[in-house]
């Protein structure tokens, strides 16, 4: 068993919500609050020396925004780097749209549950989404980026075999792991085997990204 404890930055421009954040994580024996930012500028540098394993992002922030702030975070990251949890103030808005685009692994509403942002840390850093890929579609779909759209392919795509870009389609359409199972007649396992090699054959960090991915690309199918 791993006794790492998580390691969660934060950043937002409001000194009292950042007091609050910091002791609710310090509270948690497997979490670890290892600095703050009261801007995107600063969160970038909080997260290039302190090496956080989640970030709390708030959106609207002086100096540089959230999205902006993620977007550099996940260039510099990589995809085993820091994840981006946003804080959003409105669920399912064009923020929420833009941050997920901008590679942010999920977002919380900031007025949500102690214990829901406490669990969405810990999802997010095992390596799930926190929200469902049919839900980020919904969200893509619902705020559409046409300039993003039917960008080139990369050649990795090419790479993926028949039965991965069988995967690849139903994921990207928002199927869940056993959904997948239950239309390829196949195990949970078998997916989840199938879904890993797909990440790491696009190089994409997890379940969002490669909605994302699909999106960008023009290679979301239409079919329900």
């Amino acid at each position: 068993m791993n006794d790492t404890p998580i390691r969660v930055a934060l950043v937002d421009d409001q000194a009292l919500f950042r007091t609050g954040i910091r002791m609710l994580i310090d509270s948690q024996p497997d979490l670890q609050f290892v600095g703050e930012a009261g801007d995107g500028a600063d969160g970038v540098e909080l997260v290039r020396r302190g090496r956080p394993d989640v970030v709390l992002m708030d959106v609207r922030m002086p100096v540089m925004d959230g999205i902006t702030a993620t977007s550099r975070i996940v260039e510099d990251s990589g995809t085993d780097g820091a994840k981006v949890l946003v804080l959003t103030t409105f669920d399912f808005d064009e923020a929420a749209a833009k941050a997920i685009r901008a590679g942010a692994s999920g977002f919380v509403l900031k007025d949500a549950d102690p214990e829901f942002l406490l669990a969405a840390i810990r999802t997010v850093h095992s390596g799930t989404a926190v929200f469902a890929a049919s839900a980020t579609r919904e969200l893509l779909r619902r705020y559409e980026d046409t300039s993003e759209q039917a960008a080139t392919v990369p050649p990795a795509f090419a790479e993926l075999t028949p039965r991965e870009r069988e995967i690849f389609d139903l994921a990207a359409r928002g199927f869940s792991n056993s959904e997948i199972a239950q239309h390829e007649y196949v195990s949970e396992a078998t997916v989840k085997t199938h879904i890993s090699r797909v990440l790491t054959k696009l190089e994409l960090r997890d379940r969002v990204r490669l909605v994302v991915f699909a999106h960008q690309h023009g290679l979301v199918s239409k079919a329900d």
